[in-house]
């Protein structure tokens, strides 16, 4: 794990996403991280899309929650 340094209005955004969907600043973080990264590599996805290619990849690999297989869609 590492430190990523941040401006003061996107962890003022985190803190705001982070209360309203009942999640850590980590996890929301984290979240839109996941989202972002899958969104470059799948330029053609939606957001509901890749929201459901993460629900995929949850469910095949429940066991451990922070792992990121890097996914692109053929």
């Amino acid at each position: 794990m590492g430190i990523v340094k941040i401006s003061d209005s996107m962890h003022e955004a985190l803190r705001h996403s982070s209360a309203a969907l009942s999640r850590s600043i980590n996890s929301q973080a984290e979240h839109w991280l996941r989202v972002g990264m899958l969104a470059e590599l799948n330029p053609t996805l939606s957001y509901a899309d890749i929201c459901q290619l993460l629900i995929q990849q949850a469910a095949a690999a429940p066991a451990d929650e922070n792992s990121l297989t890097v996914m692109r869609v053929a």
